[in-house]
C-alpha cells in the first residue's frame, strides 16, 4: 500500500506542478490567504446545510455552561467567516480569534446578520498564542474545522484550557483521518500533500480526537461520525465537548 500511495502522490503532485511552483517561489502563500476566505464563505454555506442538524445538537447546551450573570461569554477559535453564530444563543458575547485577517470583512457582515450576539471583538492571532484573551475569562471556547490546519494541536488545547474558566468547556466539529482499514484513508494519504497547500495548511490526515483524549480535560464527551458531505475526504468527524 505504501508504493501504490507514493506513485500515486507523485502523479497528483505532478497534476498540481504549478502550485508547487508559486509555493517554491514563495507567492502561493501569499495568493492562499487572499484566496480562501472567499473559499470558505462558499463551503461555509454548504457545510451548514449539510451540518446543520448535527451543530443544533452539538450546540443547544451551551447555554448550561453561563456564568452567575446568566450572560454566556464565548471565545470562538479559528472563526473564519462567522459560519457558527446562527447557532448560538441569544445574548451571547462573542469574541473571535483568526491568524487570517482577511477573514474580518467577511466576519463583519456575519455580526450584521446576527443581532441575537453581542459582538466583542476580533482578534488576530493563532489559536496556539492567544495571549490577548485573559486566563479564566470564557465560559465556553468554540473550534470547528480548525484544529486539522494548527501548527501544534498540544498547544492550541493548552490555550484552550488557560483562557477557560474553571467548570467551563470547550465544543469541537472536526473532520479527522478515516479507519486505517478503508480506501478513504488511502485516497486521504494520497492526496494529503496537495490538499495542504491548497487549503491553507488544512491536513486531511490527523487523528485529532487523540490529542483532545490527552489533553488537561476533567471530562471528555466525544464522538464519532461520518458526516453526510459532499467530499468523501472529509466525511470522517469527531464533534462533542470538554470540561475544564
Amino acid at each position: 500500500m505504501a508504493i501504490a500511495i507514493f506513485i500515486l502522490r507523485l502523479v497528483v503532485c505532478a497534476l498540481a506542478s504549478p502550485m508547487y511552483v508559486l509555493h517554491f517561489l514563495g507567492v502561493w502563500n501569499w495568493f492562499c490567504k487572499r484566496w480562501f476566505p472567499y473559499f470558505m464563505v462558499k463551503f461555509s454555506v454548504i457545510y451548514n446545510e449539510q451540518m446543520a442538524s448535527k451543530k443544533r445538537e452539538l450546540f443547544s447546551t451551551l447555554q448550561e455552561f453561563a456564568g452567575p450573570s446568566g450572560k454566556l461569554s464565548l471565545l470562538e477559535v479559528g472563526c473564519g467567516t462567522g459560519t457558527n453564530f446562527k447557532f448560538y444563543p441569544p445574548g451571547c458575547r462573542v469574541t473571535c480569534v483568526d491568524p487570517n485577517p482577511n477573514f474580518e470583512k467577511f466576519l463583519i457582515k456575519s455580526v450584521a446578520e446576527n443581532r441575537h450576539l453581542q459582538f466583542e471583538q476580533f482578534v488576530v492571532a493563532p489559536g496556539e498564542n492567544m495571549h490577548q484573551v485573559a486566563d479564566g475569562s470564557v465560559d465556553v471556547v468554540v473550534c470547528t474545522l480548525v484544529l486539522c490546519s494548527v501548527k501544534n494541536q498540544e498547544q492550541i488545547l493548552r490555550e484552550v484550557c488557560r483562557v477557560l474558566r474553571p467548570g467551563g468547556a470547550f465544543y469541537f466539529l472536526e473532520h479527522v483521518s478515516a479507519k486505517r482499514s478503508t480506501w478513504n484513508y488511502f485516497w486521504q494519504q494520497v492526496v494529503a500533500p496537495s490538499w495542504f497547500l491548497l487549503f491553507d495548511g488544512c491536513d486531511i490526515t490527523r487523528e485529532s480526537w487523540k490529542a483532545l483524549e490527552r489533553a488537561s480535560f476533567s471530562r471528555l464527551k466525544l464522538q464519532h461520525i461520518q458526516a453526510t458531505l459532499s467530499c468523501v475526504f472529509v466525511q470522517p468527524h469527531v464533534y462533542g465537548y470538554a470540561v475544564k
